[in-house]
């Protein structure tokens, strides 16, 4: 009876080793009992998730798996999960001296993936290529090369808010040209920009559309948004001139817009523009008209004209976010030089006060991204750093925050920044989300950003392309940057 007793045991134990075994993952990092951040469906808790040769290889119940104490194993108890952020609109380009600060400023604030929307293309190539050779401790990049510009061009060297991110185009032929050489030095996107005629714009969408290229940028001032939207613009950046075809008098004004361009063709281009801008925007939002703006925004919708708002930077004249000491306390991780300008230059700032107009605005420009959103265009969280003390990384999370103000749930603005630019690149198989054979680009937080958005700043490690970056290392990344 006795031996039938231990006989019975040893079989008992048996089966439950073999129902339920220790899990080894050679060559692995396992990331137990984690609560996952979902872009799509929310909070999924109590899991654990394998990481093996840069990819998400599994993805378990925590109580339905042991793993071995042989794994390299990071405790996830009381911890969220997330895809890593993407910053869909930067510029290497805008301050050179800038450019080799912003991989690691980028990566410590949880920045995986950017977007470059214009620059002199060899100096982003440069940094795309460095991305490339360096996947495992740089952010992902894409780039746009040079905006591609009409003449007079807008940013063409003339001053230092306008430095040299442009190409002007002097007819559709020169167009022709310079989208065929830019598709051949391997762009990921171009970027129409405001001074190109009809005729040019519509050369750019016909050419992309033929290589496969999305196309973001700003509406031409010499166009309207419908007729850019239907044109193929995948994209708008900071909505940029929307307001100009949402008034009852948009065509009267698109008539004058038109008339000044064709007279401007020997003005400086950023000055042609401003010209523009301050003589309509205030003529356009005192006529807006609701019904008009929501004609336009159902043709954005059934296009799938996307927004990239840069709400952070729409807003910042009047909210002044650069003005708060711990924004401040980030300019540290910049150059000396430009901390040193960026501050004296906020100085000189907040001895002014923003214009009555300057308020109207930014109440018009955040009710219409609540608006936009409400209509289903879907939105990507851009930044436009390092513009107007715009910190790379810090103002990534800038966005998310007034992006809930406007009126997107947590969740909502999280896609903004996650799954939206993976489907923008149509790497939504690849990025995005923690799933089987993603890319392992993602963050560990101490709290829940679904609970309050500006707990996306808990950042207790950055896992990049399967690469694990705990707290320690992200401090050391800017311990460095500050004692440049």
């Amino acid at each position: 009876m006795k031996y039938l007793f231990n006989l019975l045991c040893f079989v008992f134990l048996l089966a439950t080793r073999c129902t339920s075994p220790d899990l080894y993952f050679e060559d692995a990092l396992c990331v137990a009992n984690i609560s996952i951040i979902d872009p799509e469906i929310g909070l999924i808790e109590n899991q654990t998730v394998i990481i093996k040769e840069g990819k998400i290889l599994q993805v378990l119940a925590a109580d339905q798996v042991t793993l071995s104490p042989q794994n390299t194993i990071i405790d996830g108890t009381d911890k969220f999960l997330m895809p890593g952020l993407w910053d869909a609109h930067v510029h290497f380009a805008y301050i050179e001296e800038m450019a080799p600060s912003m991989f690691d400023l980028f990566l410590a604030y949880g920045v995986t993936s950017v977007r470059d929307t214009g620059g002199e293309i060899n100096f982003t190539s440069a940094w795309k290529k460095k991305s490339l050779q360096n996947p495992t401790t740089s952010p992902r990049v894409m780039i746009a090369g040079p905006l591609l510009d009409g003449m007079p061009n807008v940013y063409d060297g003339s001053d230092h808010e306008h430095p040299p991110l442009s190409v002007g185009l002097a007819t559709v032929s020169d167009v022709r040209n310079k989208v065929n050489e830019l598709d051949s030095m391997g762009v990921d996107l171009l970027k129409a920009y405001e001074m190109l005629t009809p005729e040019q714009f519509e050369e750019i969408m016909r050419l992309a559309k033929e290589k496969g290229l999305n196309v973001t940028g700003h509406v031409p001032l010499s166009m309207d948004v419908i007729s850019a939207s239907n044109a193929g613009l995948n994209s708008m950046e900071h909505m940029r001139n929307l307001e100009l075809s949402c008034a009852t008098n948009s065509d009267e004004l698109l008539a004058q817009r038109q008339e000044i361009l064709a007279l401007g063709k020997q003005d400086i281009g950023g000055v042609l523009r401003s010209k523009i801008h301050a003589l309509q925007r205030p003529l356009a939002i005192a006529n807006y008209d609701p019904q008009r703006a929501q004609e336009v925004l159902d043709v954005l919708a059934k296009n799938d004209t996307w927004q990239i708002p840069t709400l952070a930077l729409a807003t910042g004249f009047t909210e002044r976010p650069f003005a708060r000491p711990e924004w401040q306390e980030t300019f540290k991780y910049l150059p000396e030089v430009i901390e040193q300008g960026w501050k004296k230059e906020i100085d000189q700032l907040l001895t002014t006060s923003p214009t009555p107009f300057n308020e109207t605005y930014t109440q018009w420009f955040t009710k219409m991204v609540g608006q936009v959103h409400r209509t289903g265009i879907e939105i990507m969280a851009g930044t436009d750093c390092p513009i107007f003390y715009l910190t790379p990384g810090r103002s990534l999370h800038e966005e998310l925050e007034v992006l809930v103000k406007a009126g997107l749930s947590p969740l909502e603005a999280l896609q903004t920044a996650t799954i939206n630019p993976a489907k923008y690149f149509n790497l939504e198989n690849e990025l995005g989300a923690v799933k089987e054979t993603m890319w392992a680009d993602l963050l560990i937080l101490n709290a829940n950003p679904l609970d309050n958005i500006k707990n996306t700043q808990q950042i207790n490690a950055v896992i990049k392309q399967g690469h694990y970056m705990g707290r320690s290392d992200l401090d050391t990344l800017l311990k460095k940057l500050a004692t440049r």
